[in-house]
């Protein structure tokens, strides 16, 4: 794989590991019109890496502040609630990823799940926000929504987002939420990817160095999209276009 391919495979990470239109599905889409092999696993671990960072880099200040008041009872709190809405992405990462993965890896099912994606961040638009707080109710069923974007074409910030939306909680927090979400989420898909390097030889420096740069930076960017559409109360755009990659898929 060239280092072009590699560049065009962390935008495609970068962008959609974020923004609420599954990085997965657009993998699968864009490994069909343009020829790309899947990347790897030691590739997938560094683009997985990339967009780890750009997560910490935009939430430092909220990081940092989890992380010395540990001590306080709200923050415990927080912290139990992502614990709690964890676990049901792992269980199915461990014991259903490749079955579900194998079953839903073709475009025209990617297309349909494009359309379900579409379908709920649309819907999150017709729900009033209010300032409800995350409890043990919500941090499971947003887990729950989470698991269920294993699927190709499923976007994870889509449905953790639009959950807690349904839920009363508000568009900032709700993404606050699911980003802090996606530390553990990305951690553990790159540890779980360690384990299965023993096929992928080595990759040079430079490969390595623009993976992790390129999903990185884009990474970045879509974050702060992301973050101001909800602002500005445009999350359900994405919605439109996920529909329409949906049907384009549909009829690849």
């Amino acid at each position: 794989m060239g280092i072009l391919d590699v560049i065009i495979l962390g935008v495609i990470q970068g962008v959609t590991e974020f923004l609420p239109v599954s990085s997965s599905g657009h993998l699968v889409i864009a490994q069909y019109l343009l020829g790309i092999n899947s990347p790897g696993n030691t590739l997938e671990i560094l683009f997985h890496f990339g967009t780890l960072l750009s997560v910490v880099f935009v939430f430092f200040n909220e990081i940092k502040l989890i992380l010395i008041s540990l001590h306080e009872r709200n923050t415990q709190i927080l912290v139990g609630y992502l614990i709690i809405a964890t676990i049901p992405a792992v269980f199915v990462g461990i014991g259903l990823k490749d079955y579900i993965v194998d079953i839903f890896d073709s475009v025209k099912y990617v297309g349909l799940a494009l359309l379900f994606t579409g379908s709920i961040l649309i819907l999150s638009s017709k729900f009033k926000h209010s300032q409800k707080k995350h409890s043990f109710f919500s941090s499971l069923a947003i887990g729950l929504a989470q698991a269920l974007a294993i699927i190709p074409g499923i976007s994870r910030s889509g449905l953790t987002i639009s959950m807690s939306i349904f839920l009363g909680i508000a568009p900032k927090e709700a993404a606050k939420f699911s980003f802090l979400l996606s530390i553990p989420i990305i951690l553990g898909a790159s540890l779980l990817g360690v384990f299965e390097l023993e096929n992928d030889g080595m990759i040079d420096s430079l490969t390595v160095f623009v993976a992790i740069f390129t999903s990185f930076i884009v990474g970045i960017l879509a974050l702060k999209l992301l973050l101001k559409m909800l602002e500005v109360g445009k999350f359900h755009f994405f919605g439109v276009y996920c529909l329409g990659a949906g049907i384009f898929a549909i009829f690849l």
